[in-house]
This record gives structure tokens, sequence and C-alpha cells, in this order.
């Protein structure tokens, strides 16, 4: 402990990074996620397959696997990007699957009879899904994309896998350094653990609280 202690400098700049890829990955997979929705709620077919098949695919490969690939694959092809670009990337490309579900089932929540009104007025579907619909399906919609977020600070420590220094490849440099690996990872696993409670405690109250507006 006393070593990893001595390094805690090391953990926190390594939990930057993760917070960074985190942020970057959920925005990414954010504006995406909701990209698809609009298209598997649209009246064009070809956008419904095409929104479907995504979320289908990513919903089922790895995460690891798809990063391997991404990581590994794309420089054989000419295309290159840093390891951080690359893990930010894949994040947003993966959990805009789970975004778009998160979103989804918000948009399924809202009466039928509120998108019938906003027809009923001359609306587009475009201006109806966003001043009526999306607005009322966000207050259910806190709680899974808050879940979303979470999985994607605990999936960016997948990055340790093909290089990244966040918070796990930071404790395995730590762990050869020093072959202390309980406390080091110990102190990595609160690290994440007060991170992600923070998150969810945060989503419950705007939860809470948009409940109560309604």
């Amino acid at each position: 402990m006393h070593e990893a202690l001595k390094h805690i400098d090391v953990l926190l700049g390594g939990l930057g990074i993760t917070l960074e890829l985190s942020l970057l990955g959920f925005a990414g997979a954010l504006v995406l996620g909701t990209v698809l929705t609009v298209m598997r709620v649209s009246p064009i077919v070809p956008l419904q397959v095409c929104g479907t098949l995504y979320v289908e695919v990513f919903r089922n490969v790895p995460l690891l696997a798809f990063l391997v690939l991404f990581v590994f694959g794309l420089p054989d092809a000419g295309i290159t990007f840093s390891l951080f670009d690359s893990e930010a990337i894949c994040l947003a490309l993966y959990f805009a699957a789970y975004v778009c579900e998160a979103v989804r089932g918000g948009i399924n929540a809202v009466p039928v009879g509120q998108a019938e009104a906003a027809r009923a007025i001359g609306m587009t579907f475009t201006q109806s899904l966003g001043s009526v619909i999306l607005p009322q399906a966000f207050r259910t919609m806190v709680q899974p994309l808050a879940n979303v977020f979470i999985g994607v600070v605990l999936s960016s420590s997948l990055g340790a896998a093909v290089g990244v220094s966040e918070l796990t490849g930071r404790v395995q440099l730590l762990d050869l350094m020093y072959d202390e690996p309980i406390p080091i990872f110990a102190l990595a696993t609160i690290g994440y653990v007060l991170f992600t409670l923070t998150v969810a405690l945060l989503a419950g109250r705007v939860q809470k609280r948009m409940a109560v507006r309604r």
C-alpha cells in the first residue's frame, strides 16, 4: 500500500484520462444514438432497417473485440488514429446502440395522443419529434442514460488492453514496477466505485425533480 500511495498522482492522472474518454465517448454516443433513434422511429422503412441493423450488430459484438479490430485493423487500411482517439471513437460507436434503445424507450413512454395532437395542428414528423415528443421523453430517459454513462466509464478500462494509459492501464504499469497488485487495484476500484455512485446519485435526484414537475 505504501508504494501505491506514493504514486497516487499517477493514478489520479489515469483517472483524469478515464473521465476524458468517458465524457467524449458518451457525448458521441448521445449524438449518434439520438440519430439512430430518429431513424428507427421514422416512417421511412430503409432508415428503420439501417437503424435496427446498427443496434443489433453492436449489441451483439464484444466491445474488446471491436476495440482491437479498430486499433489494429484500420492501420492496415491506411487509416490511423491515436490510441486515445481510437478508444473514444469506439466507445461512442458502441454505446450509441444502447443510447438509441434508452431514447427509444423514452419516446415509447410518451402517450400516442401527443403525437396525434402534433400532427393534427400541422406539425411534420421532425417538428413533432423535436418539439413535443423528445422533451417529454427525456423525463424518463435520465436514469437509463446515466446507466449507459456508467457503462462507458467502466468499459473505458478495456483501453488498457490496447495500450491506452487510462486508470487501469496505469494500475497495470505500477503493478509491473512494484508487484503490489492488491493495494494498487484496490485504489483503482475505489476510484471507479466513487465516480459511478456519484453519477447514479445525481441521476436519481434529477429524475425525482422531473417527476415532481410532471
